[in-house]
């Protein structure tokens, strides 16, 4: 028998998941680091109550909640944190069932774009963070690389109620970002990282005609990196969710079967990397065979809006792609029917 390139969840996990979500979405703000407690010092009156948690591993700070005697923000805050309390023992518990979960720097920067709005605004997460998120979002059990990367991208100007600094909200998270010089050392940065080999880092990406070519984005006062055929990617984002830390946290999507097509795009550019063009076309026959058992047509839909050189390199990666489906026959074909357009 072929092998298969994922599981499907059973329904029960799926639902378990699906009601995480729904929570997740109806929540707002959600709190910053892990849930804490509430604490109250006594003064002069009343006092004050603080929430005490550690808002980065390692690092407890407090923050203000209300005066001693504000029944009601001190009310509203514990159920804040009873359900921050209850979204870590359901991330643990999908963890445990194959859910796919980034860990927890990787939640302290995603809450922190959250609450800003900047999801809401147009700020897309993609890369293999929003490979993860779609294993979830279409109950495919799979084996996903890890990643020290989270990449967001925006098609158009961001729709913020105030411009952001990117660079302080990435400081604010209370994570030691540092901006990645450009190259040349003249360009602007559009990455920030923290400390060390393996130090978790962002970059800012963008449509673009060339790859590398650098797109201001002035209501972040950062730039961007262009990416070709990033339009395409980014038209019509859907609302999902990433699992990360012990947090469920909103964020948008490219459609999943617009990241087939262009995940083939770029395996066929990956010259002299072997090893991320494999990854690029696993994820790519991954997603293809999830989405079949849910939403086949678009697949079809999303090859036929694609850009002819788009569409030139996808068939470019067939003959490895085809083999990858070997064991999922209708994701086979549709795909096959696709290419041979």
């Amino acid at each position: 028998m072929d092998p298969l390139l994922f599981r499907p969840h059973e329904l029960a996990f799926r639902t378990q998941y699906a009601e995480l979500k729904e929570r997740s979405l109806q929540a707002g703000s959600l709190l910053p680091g892990t849930p804490g407690s509430l604490y109250r010092r006594n003064g002069m009156g009343d006092g004050y109550w603080y929430r005490v948690y550690y808002a980065v591993p390692g690092k407890q700070v407090e923050s203000l909640v209300c005066r001693g005697d504000d029944d009601a923000a001190r009310t509203a805050m514990q159920e804040r944190i009873d359900f921050a309390n209850w979204s870590v023992a359901q991330v643990s518990s999908l963890r445990k069932l194959g859910f796919q979960v980034a860990d927890k720097s990787v939640a302290r920067v995603l809450v922190e774009l959250h609450n800003l709005g900047a999801f809401e605004a147009g700020l897309i997460l993609v890369g293999t963070l929003a490979y993860m998120a779609w294993l979830n979002e279409l109950g495919a059990i799979a084996v996903s690389a890890r990643t020290q990367d989270i990449d967001l991208a925006r098609r158009q100007t961001l729709k913020l109620a105030a411009p952001v600094e990117f660079l302080k909200t990435m400081q604010a998270t209370g994570l030691p970002f540092s901006e990645v010089p450009g190259l040349p050392s003249s360009q602007p940065s559009t990455s920030v990282k923290l400390p060390g080999v393996q130090g978790l880092r962002i970059d800012i990406l963008a449509p673009g005609p060339r790859l590398g070519q650098l797109v201001q984005i002035p209501e972040l006062a950062w730039a961007a990196q262009a990416v070709p055929h990033y339009d395409y990617l980014l038209a019509d984002p859907e609302p999902a969710a990433l699992l990360a830390g012990g947090q469920c946290i909103p964020l948008r999507l490219p459609q999943a079967a617009r990241m087939v097509w262009h995940k083939l795009y770029s395996a066929s550019k990956r010259q002299g990397f072997p090893e991320k063009a494999a990854k690029d076309r696993q994820q790519a026959a991954t997603l293809a065979a999830a989405l079949t058992g849910h939403e086949a047509e678009n697949l079809i839909t999303a090859f036929a809006e694609a850009p002819k050189e788009l569409k030139k390199a996808a068939a470019s990666q067939w003959g490895a792609v085809d083999k990858l489906l070997a064991g999922h026959a209708e994701a086979r074909a549709i795909m096959a029917g696709c290419i041979a357009e």
